[in-house]
C-alpha cells in the first residue's frame, strides 16, 4: 500500500485549541457556509476504564501534561469548550458530539456539556437530550456505546420543527437518532440478526499469509493471566470487545492456545497459533472498510510511516463507520423536515 499525502490546505492536523486562537487573531482558518460539525471530544478523562478525572484533568490539551496543578480550559477534559467555540465560529445547521458512556454517570457532567452547547452562537441551539447509542444494533460486531450529543440552530429551523423540537417529547418523525438496524439489545425480531467477528473475518487469510501491512503485523504483548484487561479470546460468533486505543497487552486475542483457555480446537489443531488481534480485525470489527489503509511503509526503508502501536490507537478512538453512517443516514431522512 502507497501512502497519499493529505494536502494541507484542506485538513488541519493540530489542536483545535491552537486553530480558534489562530481565528480569534484574525486568521482565516475554519470554512465557510457549514451545515454540519461533528466531533469526539477526549474520551480518556470520562472512560469507566480510565481514571475518570472529568473537568478536573490535568492532561493538556495537546497530550502533555501541564506544569501547574490545576485544571483550566486548555486540559483534556474541558476540550469539549473548543468544540463549542468552533460551533460559535461556523454556526452550523446541525453539530454531533460524541463521547464513552460513563461520561453520562459521572456526576452532572453531561448537563453542564449539554448546558454548554445549547449557549452557542447566543443560546442559538436546541440541544436535545444526550442519547446512548449501542454500536451492536447497528451493524458493528462490537459491545461499544457511545453517548451522542446533538444540536439543531434555532433560526435555521422551520416553525413546525421548532415547535416540535422545542416540546416535552419530540415527535417520531423529527427524532434525530436512527432507530435500530439489528437486534443486538434491541429485542425486535422484525430487525436483522446481529454482525458477528465471523462475518467480519470471512475469507480473511492468517498474518503471516497476508501481504496487508495493517494484518500482517500485530502486538506481541505476551499473555498476563486471565484476569488482567485484555487477555480473553474474542467469541467469532458473537460481538466482538470494546476496541480500545491501547497497545501494549490490552488488544484482545484472535486466538488463545489450549493452556491459555482457548476453545477454538478445530484452528489450533491445524497449527495456528496463540496470537492477538491484528490491526486489520480491529478495523472490521469497528466496520473500516476491509482495505482501508493504517499500516505504511516509509518508501523503500522498510520503516513504519505509521506504526502497528499507532494503528491500534487510531482505530480504537474512532467512531464505527457503520454506526456514523446510520447518524448520517438519518439526518439526510429528517432534513426538508428541518429545514424545508
Amino acid at each position: 500500500m502507497q501512502r497519499f499525502e493529505v494536502p494541507e490546505e484542506i485538513y488541519h492536523f493540530g489542536s483545535i485549541v491552537d486553530y480558534v486562537k489562530m481565528h480569534n487573531q484574525g486568521g482565516d482558518v475554519f470554512p465557510h457556509d457549514v451545515d454540519v460539525v461533528t466531533g469526539g471530544f477526549p474520551c480518556q478523562d470520562f472512560s469507566v476504564a480510565g481514571k475518570r478525572k472529568g473537568f478536573d484533568s490535568l492532561k493538556s490539551h495537546d497530550g502533555g501534561q501541564r506544569e501547574v496543578n490545576a485544571p483550566s480550559e486548555e486540559t483534556r477534559g474541558k476540550l469539549y469548550y473548543w468544540m463549542k467555540q468552533v460551533i460559535d465560529i461556523v454556526r452550523p445547521k446541525i453539530f454531533i458530539a460524541e463521547n464513552v458512556k460513563g461520561l453520562v454517570s459521572l456526576g452532572d457532567v453531561k448537563d453542564i456539556i449539554q448546558q454548554d452547547f445549547a449557549s452557542a452562537d447566543g443560546n442559538g441551539y436546541i440541544v436535545l437530550n444526550p442519547r446512548v447509542l449501542d454500536a451492536g444494533n447497528y451493524g458493528v460486531p462490537e459491545t461499544r456505546e457511545r453517548v451522542i450529543f446533538m444540536g439543531i440552530r434555532r433560526d435555521a429551523l422551520t416553525p413546525e420543527a421548532l415547535n416540535a423540537l422545542e416540546s416535552e417529547t419530540v415527535p417520531e418523525e423529527y427524532d434525530p437518532y436512527p432507530k435500530p438496524t439489528h437486534n443486538h439489545t434491541a429485542k425486535d425480531d422484525t430487525l436483522k440478526k446481529p454482525v458477528t467477528c465471523r462475518d467480519v473475518f470471512e475469507g480473511l487469510k492468517e498474518p503471516e499469509e497476508s501481504g496487508d501491512l495493517s494484518h500482517r503485523t500485530y502486538s506481541r504483548a505476551k499473555y498476563m493471566g486471565k484476569h488482567c484487561q485484555g487477555q480473553s479470546e474474542i467469541r467469532l460468533d458473537g460481538l466482538g470487545p470494546t476496541i480500545r486505543s491501547e497497545h501494549h497487552g490490552n488488544i484482545e486475542y484472535r486466538r488463545l492456545s489450549k493452556e491459555h483457555g482457548g476453545v477454538y480446537e478445530d484452528e489450533l489443531e491445524r497449527g495456528l497459533i496463540e496470537r492477538r488481534l491484528s490491526p486489520r480485525e480491529c478495523a472490521l470489527i469497528q466496520t473500516f472498510p476491509p482495505d482501508y489503509p493504517f499500516v505504511f511503509y516509509r518508501g523503500y526503508s522498510h520503516q513504519y510511516a505509521v506504526s502497528p502501536s499507532m494503528a491500534y490507537k487510531v482505530i480504537g478512538n474512532a467512531v464505527p463507520p457503520m454506526l456514523a453512517y446510520n447518524i448520517a443516514q438519518r439526518l439526510q431522512e429528517i432534513w426538508t423536515l428541518y429545514f424545508g
